[in-house]
């Protein structure tokens, strides 16, 4: 849909202009015009077209977070290949993820009718306002069955407007293992907080630590906007531009507080400490050297995992979180930097980690 008639913007899906080499935009007056791609963002499924011509119309931004379930809204779309095609329906849900587990998600999920040909199309609210993104389906039988996905406009402009100043996005973080606070874990450790993110673990050296965040926060809200779960949070620090401060409100101890936090660049991480290495066999762990504070410090010398990505081969290979790397292929390894080094000496040959969790050693093989 066009977005910005005086600078020609066209808001798609990434999908549908992936490995494309010739884009063209089609009018509903008929016209068909030559597209150059700004920029595309796999991880949320939004890709900024851009065209030029007279007379264009644009499609106003409604506000996604306003949405509420049984709202009505209209699908607009190409289904088929038959041309556009508008379908009625229903907000069925809303916050809904796990359809990209390496993305960034936090999807409306729709019954009005949304088929392949629909990607990219405007969910629209009945006064004409721009609200969500078509993008995916659950489909057994290949066609519609009431439940399709939206990514919401508001977290698509954040995006657009990276894509339109860098043609990226530079993703931020705050250096923290996070998980859902569960009813079950806040009884267990007497915190009387019913949603939001806790941490786990925090990075050594990291922007959540330089802010003064400690092992057992709770994270309820960032500037202001309620956190809800961990994928929440995730969803919020992603998007946000490197190097901008956001305010994240936390409950320790039953206080509540709120302070600035200075957005890193992912991928800014102080080696020493921290980094996501580039060996292929631990794609997607997060590793730092053992540190006062850190579980397993003075029982064992070896890496801490602080992080694992869903699906990665780090995480296929089996390790978690809080794992300890003691060795090798049966070398002791006390510094990622010695670890990746060991890793990558055993060329294409086996890879077997001693591993250190819950307070016993294990063997992990990497393949």
């Amino acid at each position: 849909m066009i977005v910005d008639t005086e600078n020609g913007y066209v808001l798609t899906n990434a999908h549908v202009v992936e490995n494309g080499t010739r884009i063209r935009v089609i009018l509903t007056d008929g016209r068909r015009l030559e597209a150059t791609v700004i920029g595309a963002d796999a991880s949320t499924d939004i890709a900024v077209l851009q065209i030029q011509t007279d007379g264009l119309v644009g499609l106003p931004f409604g506000d996604s977070d306003a949405l509420r379930v049984g709202d009505y809204v209209v699908a607009v779309g190409n289904p088929f290949g038959l041309g556009q095609t508008v379908t009625s329906g229903i907000v069925s849900a809303l916050g809904r993820s796990g359809i990209n587990p390496e993305g960034y998600e936090d999807l409306i999920q729709t019954d009005a009718s949304i088929n392949p040909g629909n990607s990219g199309g405007a969910l629209v609210t009945l006064d004409g306002r721009l609200v969500g993104i078509n993008t995916a389906i659950i489909a057994p039988s290949g066609g519609n069955v009431g439940i399709g996905f939206a990514v919401p406009v508001n977290m698509a402009r954040r995006v657009m407007d990276q894509l339109i100043a860098f043609g990226e996005v530079r993703r931020g973080r705050l250096g923290v293992v996070i998980q859902d606070l569960t009813s079950a874990l806040a009884e267990a450790l007497g915190i009387d907080v019913e949603r939001g993110a806790i941490v786990s673990n925090v990075e050594p050296g990291s922007p959540a630590a330089r802010a003064g965040l400690e092992q057992g926060d709770v994270i309820t809200a960032v500037d202001g906007s309620a956190v809800d779960s961990a994928s929440d949070l995730r969803n919020r620090i992603g998007i946000v531009e490197a190097g901008r401060r956001v305010d994240v409100t936390y409950v320790r101890d039953d206080v509540e507080k709120t302070i600035p936090i200075l957005v890193e660049a992912q991928g800014d991480q102080q080696t020493a400490q921290t980094q996501r290495h580039a060996s292929d066999r631990l794609q997607g762990a997060s590793l730092s050297a053992l540190e006062p504070g850190m579980a397993g410090f003075g029982d064992v010398e070896g890496v801490a995992v602080l992080a694992v990505e869903r699906n990665s081969k780090a995480e296929r290979g089996g390790l978690r979180p809080g794992d300890i790397i003691l060795a090798v292929n049966r070398l002791p390894v006390v510094e990622p930097d010695a670890l990746l080094d060991a890793v990558s000496a055993a060329g294409d040959g086996p890879v077997a980690l001693t591993v250190y969790r819950d307070g016993s050693n294990l063997y992990l093989l990497l393949q």
